[in-house]
């Protein structure tokens, strides 16, 4: 099912639908402020199974996940001072913060480190998402098996079908990764450059 949200001012109507298909355990496409994303409710575990079989990935290689703003984040990981003043300054963008996460986090969501992947992007319709869902959403970049990415929503309808419940239209994305940075410990480290300015790093 192809949904058409306004991507400055998201319809609530439309929102909670994707909620609604999310509470349920479905499996959905959303645009962000990296890549369209492929997601489901971070509590759902059978849907969180659905998406590594779609993914072809490996259990040890968990997802990152969405979290709504700062305070949603402190919620589901540790957060130290040093991390949560870089993030304040950072977030929303198109980072991706690892950090320890909390025992909210399920276990199929964190690293042999117990650490996580955690998300705030750019992006008025997957923020609203999580809002409105009240959980954070997993994210996984919607790609095809030889890692080519999907930049239209009709294009990923068209190529997963039925193997997701919803996809969300919300215009063009930049199409590159988003900036990794681990804080653990309060020492950062770039694992990944990608959209984001880590030249303060």
């Amino acid at each position: 099912m192809l949904f058409s949200i306004n991507a400055d001012n998201p319809q609530q109507r439309l929102i909670s639908r994707v909620a609604d298909i999310l509470k349920q355990g479905g499996l959905i496409a959303y645009p962000t402020d990296t890549y369209y994303g492929i997601g489901c409710d971070i509590m759902n575990k059978r849907a969180i199974e659905k998406i590594y079989q779609l993914k072809q990935r490996h259990k040890n290689q968990p997802f990152s996940f969405i979290c709504a703003d700062l305070k949603n984040i402190s919620q589901y990981a540790k957060v130290s001072n040093y991390a949560y003043k870089t993030m304040r300054r950072l977030l929303p963008g198109p980072y991706t913060f690892i950090l320890p996460g909390s025992k909210l986090v399920p276990k199929i969501m964190l690293t042999k480190r117990k650490t996580a992947g955690i998300r705030v992007p750019a992006n008025n319709i997957c923020l609203s998402l999580v809002q409105a869902l009240g959980n954070p959403v997993i994210s996984t970049s919607a790609t095809m098996p030889d890692g080519e990415v999907f930049q239209d929503a009709s294009l990923i309808d068209d190529h997963f079908g039925s193997r997701l419940d919803a996809v969300i239209d919300g215009g063009p994305v930049p199409g590159r990764p988003s900036s990794v940075v681990s804080l653990e410990d309060d020492v950062p480290e770039i694992i990944r450059e990608g959209l984001g300015d880590i030249s303060q790093f």
